[in-house]
């Protein structure tokens, strides 16, 4: 028996999806809650397996408090439900802990099999989503490696880049033309300005990143 806990600030939705879920013996609304205060004391009172979160609430989000839900209750499972396919509210609902996302439009079937996954311990977003969750995590890893370097000009990238390679300093040194000295406060420079702490870091740095990627042209 999945005992469930639906939160929506419109009272007809609330027993629509009561009336709704019902109808199968494996589920168990067991309290409402119209608002995020509500729904937080009532996830404290019944200990529900699963919320069904309405991801808009008057005063606190219902966002705010799937992230106060997951945090107090790691093992009461939150699903958001809502109109509108909002592309940061889905972020934001992930990030909070949510571990389901689905649409008010689809259908009920689809509505009790996305509570049945998410009962069973797994992850759901409603396919619609997916590819924006995928299309965001390749954007943000792509920005990760475009900012990795930003702050370094050409030439200490040519250095870090020389660094990864294992070359010492008198190596880099006559690599590039610069006394070695001028090379030690590259070095320094670099360290610096990528907050690390030993040429080993920078190298392992310059490798994560594919340093070479970015080197320039010239």
């Amino acid at each position: 028996m999945l005992k469930i806990l639906l939160v929506d600030d419109h009272e007809v939705v609330r027993l629509g999806l009561k009336a709704l879920l019902s109808r199968y013996p494996n589920f168990q609304v067991v309290a409402e809650a119209s608002n995020a205060a509500e729904a937080i004391a009532r996830t404290a009172e019944v200990k529900p397996d699963v919320v069904v979160m309405d991801i808009r609430l008057p005063g606190k989000s219902g966002i705010e408090a799937t992230r106060e839900i997951v945090l107090k209750h790691p093992h009461t499972k939150v699903i958001m439900l809502t109109s509108y396919a909002e592309d940061e509210l889905l972020f934001d609902a992930i990030a909070a802990g949510a571990s389901g996302y689905v649409l008010k439009q689809i259908g009920s079937n689809e509505l009790v099999r996305a509570l049945e996954t998410i009962g069973r311990g797994e992850s759901l977003l409603d396919p619609a989503l997916t590819q924006k969750v995928f299309q965001r995590v390749r954007d943000a890893s792509r920005k990760a490696e475009d900012e990795a370097f930003a702050e370094l000009n050409n030439q200490e990238l040519k250095i870090i880049a020389l660094i990864a390679e294992g070359k010492s300093n008198k190596a880099i040194a006559d690599h590039v033309y610069l006394s070695e000295k001028t090379v030690r406060n590259y070095v320094s420079s670099i360290l610096s300005k990528l907050h690390l702490s030993s040429r080993a870091e920078a190298a392992a740095y310059a490798v994560k990143h594919r340093v070479q990627d970015h080197l320039p042209t010239d």
